[in-house]
């Protein structure tokens, strides 16, 4: 059933990782199982089984040819230094080579306790791991370089967090699980052998055009390119709304992948002010604060390189300082080009930032649903010839999208403004609207509707509502019809303001 395991990182240096079993749970069962990803990653489809995989997937029988370990890695926690995390309640089970002959790794999380668990009990609750699953996949299906679920299984147990809670695992798929930290955690120790090692498996498995380089200039061009892959990525997590919750060094991946989906949430209404992890009581985190985060982090890499830059230390840290000081101009250049991408802009000119600020910046006035106000851009497009300036249509696109705002004068000030910019664009309305549908879309797993499929889960071993949200989210761009409205943000009574990392 299961792919063939390569140890890659397991053959590393002991004092990189932990051997480590995961320990035995009392009933495990298969809840939710990714059957396109086994596919891709190369299970044999014919061989499946539910009994099986639970056994495999949840510690109790680890597949054929892997070898458990926990990862070592340190990591600033909300700005704070730990100099000893790693995974304290993750086991990576080895790698698998996929069908396009990609190296996949793949992780317990929730496997038990480690030797890096610092007195914790390393289980995760059932609600924490649906999420994962739930909004891993849903970034996946949005393009957004991100870690996969493929399983969850839950344990037969109960674990106490704020409360006592159905245990569960997931198993994490990722291209590699590399992350600041794990650097962090060999310079603090001044081990640069580790470092470089670190490197140039991070260059073979994510940047292998950097192979034929050498010397400094081979770890200055893994520098600058984590960076432009990190800004890339955080300018996607915006142009969705979506708030990570967690940008702590040891959450930062040296891939580019999203990693860590703990108290994540996306954005309703807009206001780049917006928090929701419960723990990041400052606002570190926030939704307009990530870009600032990201750079913080990778500053951090960069100190982790300076021996490998140049044997001169300043030298060194000049070339880390051009390089870090290089991020605010690539994610500009992402996020504009997405933002143009969501107006439904090809063309590129002078006022398009401002443009699409003034549409945020109404927005957030009119406490407009970020989401719902991009897809409905086009419906307002289509509707311009027919129903442009009936107010009174109530079924307009126009109208739907005014309707969004509590203060319609603003967006109907900027919606003129847009649509004499789209007369400058190589394409007609209808051309236009198909490539907004396209970028903008229609469901995200709002908030709302998470926890309403987690408590099914958790109260009444109801799995069914998960099942659905699952079948939507990974359908972001379809209106898909069914007993819930997905494409609907919650009722004031409906409002999520809190979300929970689970550890």
């Amino acid at each position: 059933m299961f792919p063939s395991f390569s140890l890659r990182y397991a053959h590393l240096p002991s004092r990189m990782s932990a051997e480590c079993a995961p320990t035995r749970v009392a009933n495990p069962r298969l809840v939710a199982f990714n059957h396109a990803l086994a596919e891709e990653l190369g299970f044999e489809a014919a061989a499946f089984d539910a009994t099986e995989a639970a056994e495999a997937l949840s510690g109790n029988a680890p597949p054929a040819g892997s070898e458990p370990l926990a990862m070592a890695y340190a990591g600033h926690q909300f700005g704070n230094f730990v100099p000893k995390l790693g995974d304290g309640r993750a086991l990576l089970l080895g790698e698998v080579i996929n069908r396009d002959g990609q190296i996949r790794e793949l992780q317990l999380k929730g496997a038990g306790r480690t030797p890096f668990s610092r007195g914790g009990d390393g289980r995760a609750p059932l609600g924490p791991v649906l999420r994962e699953y739930l909004v891993s996949e849903a970034m996946h299906a949005l393009g957004i370089p991100t870690t996969r679920a493929l399983a969850a299984v839950t344990t037969g147990e109960r674990i106490v967090r704020r409360l006592a809670e159905p245990g569960a695992v997931l198993t994490r798929v990722a291209s590699s699980h590399l992350r600041v930290g794990t650097f962090q955690y060999f310079a603090v120790r001044k081990d640069v052998e580790a470092i470089q090692l670190l490197a140039d498996m991070a260059i073979e498995r994510h940047y292998p055009h950097l192979e034929p380089l050498s010397g400094g200039a081979r770890y200055l061009a893994l520098l600058e390119a984590v960076i432009a892959r990190q800004a890339e990525l955080v300018a996607r997590w915006m142009g969705v709304g979506f708030i990570h919750g967690v940008m702590n060094t040891d959450n930062s991946t040296i891939s580019g992948e999203t990693l860590d989906y703990g108290p994540c949430a996306f954005m309703d209404a807009y206001d780049p002010r917006t928090v929701f992890s419960s723990i990041d009581e400052r606002g570190r985190y926030a939704f307009a604060n990530q870009p600032h985060s990201a750079q913080w982090n990778l500053a951090r890499f960069a100190e982790t390189l300076l021996s490998l830059l140049d044997d001169d230390h300043d030298r060194a840290i000049a070339l880390a300082t051009d390089a870090i000081e290089a991020f605010p101009e690539h994610f500009e250049a992402s996020y504009g080009a997405i933002k143009r991408a969501k107006l439904g802009l090809e063309r590129v000119e002078a006022g398009d930032e401002a443009l699409a600020q003034e549409l945020l910046d109404a927005m957030q006035a009119g406490h407009a649903d970020y989401t719902l106000t991009f897809r409905t851009l086009a419906d307002a497009l289509e509707d311009q010839g027919e129903n442009h300036g009936k107010g009174d249509d109530k079924h307009g696109g126009e109208s739907r999208l005014v309707s969004l705002f509590d203060t319609p004068e603003a967006i109907s000030a900027w919606l003129s403004r847009w649509r004499e910019r789209l007369t400058r664009e190589d394409a007609d309305a209808a051309t236009i609207a198909t490539r907004l549908r396209a970028t903008n879309p229609a469901v995200i797993p709002r908030n709302h509707f998470v926890e309403q499929a987690l408590k099914a889960a958790d109260d009444k071993d109801d799995f069914a509502p998960f099942e659905a949200l699952l079948a939507a989210v990974t359908h972001p761009f379809e209106e898909l019809e069914g007993e819930l409205d997905y494409t609907q943000p919650p009722q004031p009574s409906e409002r999520v303001l809190r979300t929970f990392c689970g550890t």
